[in-house]
């Protein structure tokens, strides 16, 4: 916040996407803290990955860190980016932090309990309270990316007779779902696991779901997608609570 006060430019990375200097000197303090607490937790964090890291996931359990998801909301001036960070164990998302500063909200999930915390200007805790995940309502309230929308995901979303559609930039589209604010995510573009990892865990924490396509549990580790060894996600659609539950 301290650099989007004090202004910024936006290099490009190799694949295009913006990045800031926030991206980097907020990873370098996450990573840090990570790395004194958890010594032996291998970390997968996007800008090391960027710059060549190649972290060696020798046991079960692995961080997945975004210092800042939704970079091209941050770079326009909108409030809807945040922070992640997720534990990983067993290929499942067990425990995950979702930071929208812009917003002073902190969305946590671990458990099978999710929670939600208000902060103050100075970024802290004023308020918690445990939130949870909705049935389906009618019209479904469905959400998608802000930036990446799809001709693939505006087809699915049509196949609904009722629904509602907003758009919202990073991780906090799975918090809505979480909170019980929203019913559908679905994502048919690509993703990187440190996109989704931290507000899926916060998700499933909260008594809702993300699968792929066809059913299947969305994993995380490396070669996940079809054809594809990096960390980079295969489509996929999150829910909140089924009906049949």
């Amino acid at each position: 916040m301290e650099i989007c006060r004090e202004g910024f430019e936006a290099d490009s990375k190799d694949d295009d996407s913006p990045v800031t200097r926030a991206d980097r000197e907020a990873e370098v303090i996450i990573l840090t803290g990570l790395r004194e607490c958890f010594p032996e937790t291998p970390i997968v964090a996007e800008e090391e990955i960027s710059a060549g890291a190649q972290p060696q996931l020798d046991g079960a359990a692995f961080f997945l860190v975004d210092p800042l998801d939704g970079t091209r909301e941050f770079v326009a001036g909108k409030d809807d980016f945040t922070v992640n960070i997720a534990l990983i164990r067993q290929g499942m998302p067990v425990a995950g932090v979702v930071y929208a500063p812009a917003r002073n909200l902190l969305y946590s999930g671990a458990s099978g309990i999710a929670e939600r915390v208000t902060t103050d200007q100075a970024h802290q805790p004023l308020a918690r309270s445990v939130i949870s995940a909705r049935l389906p309502a009618c019209p479904l309230l469905i959400v998608a990316s802000r930036s990446h929308r799809t001709a693939e995901t505006d087809r699915y979303i049509e196949q609904h007779e009722a629904f509602e559609c907003v758009s919202v930039g990073s991780s906090l589209k799975f918090c809505l779902l979480a909170s019980g604010e929203a019913d559908l995510y679905p994502r048919m573009g690509r993703t990187m696991q440190w996109d989704t990892a931290a507000g899926d865990a916060v998700l499933r924490a909260a008594g809702g779901m993300t699968t792929t396509l066809d059913g299947r549990p969305f994993i995380y580790g490396p070669g996940t997608a079809p054809g594809d060894d990096t960390f980079a996600n295969p489509h996929f659609i999150a829910r909140g609570l089924c009906s049949e539950a």
